[in-house]
């Protein structure tokens, strides 16, 4: 054993000094050439390419190497030997990722890359503005020449669009609402926020599955369809108006429509938005893949409908300023100073300076379409209109499933028709029906009990007073989103005549004067 341990010494001895005579023959310079001769010949006949992504470029952050950490973070399996656990600020996931040194294979269109995490010591930091972490850090990516093209091209683009959806995913979605009196907060920015954990999906909606799942394929190819956008010349946004009696669930609506998407929400309260101006510089500190929300636009500030306008008020406006009256109503200034235009909120949504930015949606809320300004309700505008209607059948079983738990097969048959009769007569609320539930939902069959006498009384109240019309005493859905239509292009028309007419006495006026 002995003579072992001193063989070994003597051969570690022989490579040291070989080592130190190779040192003093050979220069660094030349051992330097020497490695990089080496290194072109290596690559001159290698089959792969290398690329080095850094967590650093010069002195500010790689966006390419956090998206390939995020990205690689969704193909790392939990069970690996050694993996790196985050979790980022407002992040309601964890994130698993490479430790250091370590490498994961990856499969794009049937091509095989490897991925490596490379960290090492940096060496002495020279002079900079902002101190540099003390590792290096970056991701090593080696491919086969031959799939350089398709890597570069259509790879990174792809990593970069995973990248986006997983912090979207793994982010909490947050609820702004415009500062008071136009106010700054300590970033300097217009909007104040705070987490958006509304728990309502499009599943607990009560509405009717049909018309949910309409709704849900318009939101889904409004998401995807950023290329048919480019593709016909339109700015990326879409609006849509939630009208009907209070308490239908428009708001419910709402929170749906931005946790199907993943979109944060920005509640703009007109009475705290004092110009025009102000409106746009809002508008442009909302990021990308947001909701912006106006509840009750009838009752926020006076932009109804122009021909409710007072005659006088008429014939001293010229028609060119049809659209440009102040959020008063009135030529001059409200009492809270609000000055607002239509022509301003309409450009707020449809004009030059909606398009400074991509992937938003407008949504307005009314209990009265009929008071809107017709200007307001046109395509463009709010694409799509949405009847928020009273309970019906479809809606009042969701309702039963959410807060009791009930399918329709656990309910007696007599009673389930006996509420669908019922149901559309009673003309009640979601916010209604959900109140009965909740009182009693420790003890179902009283819940059930209740709720069918209370649809009974409602009902017959409802006959009896006369407020149900049709031929059957029951005024349908569609009926009503017909007619609430109707009233809206009515007015649209009456409008259209009545500027006709302002533009028929403008001329009758000019000729008189040239006369």
């Amino acid at each position: 054993m002995k003579e072992y341990w001193t063989s070994l010494a003597s051969l570690l001895g022989v490579l040291a000094f070989c080592q130190s005579l190779m040192q003093s023959i050979f220069p660094p310079e030349l051992r330097f050439a020497f490695l990089k001769f080496f290194n072109r010949i290596f690559h001159l006949f290698s089959i792969y390419c290398y690329f080095d992504i850094t967590e650093i470029d010069g002195v500010n952050t790689n966006e390419l190497y956090n998206a390939v950490q995020l990205y690689l973070s969704s193909s790392v399996s939990i069970a690996g030997n050694r993996l790196s656990l985050t979790r980022a600020v407002n992040s309601s996931s964890i994130t698993f990722g490479l430790s250091n040194n370590d490498s994961i294979v990856d499969t794009f269109n049937g091509v095989t890359v490897l991925w490596e995490h490379v960290v090492t010591q940096r060496q002495t930091q020279t002079f900079a503005w902002r101190p540099l972490p003390e590792e290096k850090r970056g991701f090593t990516l080696r491919i086969k020449k031959k799939d350089k093209t398709l890597i570069l091209n259509s790879y990174l683009d792809y990593i970069m669009e995973r990248a986006n959806e997983i912090r979207r995913k793994n982010q909490d979605r947050l609820l702004y609402t415009n500062s008071r009196g136009g106010s700054l907060d300590s970033r300097g920015h217009p909007w104040e926020s705070v987490p958006f954990k509304h728990p309502s999906t499009f599943e607990t909606l009560a509405m009717d599955p049909i018309k949910k799942q309409q709704i849900m394929d318009d939101l889904k190819d409004f998401a995807q369809g950023q290329l048919f956008y480019q593709k016909t010349g339109r700015a990326w946004k879409r609006g849509y108006l939630l009208y009907g009696p209070p308490g239908t669930g428009k708001s419910s609506m709402i929170a749906a429509m931005a946790n199907y998407l993943g979109y944060d929400i920005y509640d703009l309260e007109l009475t705290e938005v004092h110009s025009n101006s102000e409106l746009r510089k809002l508008l442009m500190k909302t990021s990308s893949k947001s909701i912006i929300v106006i509840e009750d636009i009838d009752c926020s500030i006076n932009l109804t409908n122009r021909k409710k306008n007072s005659s006088n008020a008429a014939s001293q406006r010229s028609f060119y300023d049809a659209e440009t009256r102040n959020g008063s109503g009135s030529g001059e200034e409200g009492g809270n100073g609000n000055t607002i235009t239509l022509s301003g909120l309409l450009n707020f949504t449809d004009g030059l300076w909606s398009c400074c930015g991509s992937e938003r949606i407008f949504v307005f809320t009314t209990n009265h379409i009929e008071k809107l300004d017709p200007a307001l309700l046109r395509s463009g505008r709010m694409d799509m209109h949405i009847y928020m209607s009273f309970c019906n059948f479809p809606s009042l079983k969701i309702l039963l499933k959410n807060y009791l738990g009930y399918e329709e097969e656990d309910i007696n048959d007599d009673v389930l028709k006996e509420m669908e009769r019922v149901v559309e007569k009673a003309e009640m609320t979601p916010a209604d029906v959900s109140e009965a539930l909740i009182k009693n939902r420790r003890d179902k069959e009283k819940a059930i009990r209740e709720l069918l006498e209370d649809l009974k009384s409602r009902g017959e109240r409802n006959v009896k007073d006369g407020k149900l019309r049709g031929g059957s005493g029951i005024l349908t859905e569609l009926e009503v989103v017909e007619e609430q239509e109707k009233r809206a292009i009515d007015s649209q028309n009456e409008d259209e005549d009545h500027d006709e007419e302002e533009i028929e006495l403008e001329d009758n006026i000019c000729k008189t004067r040239e006369d």
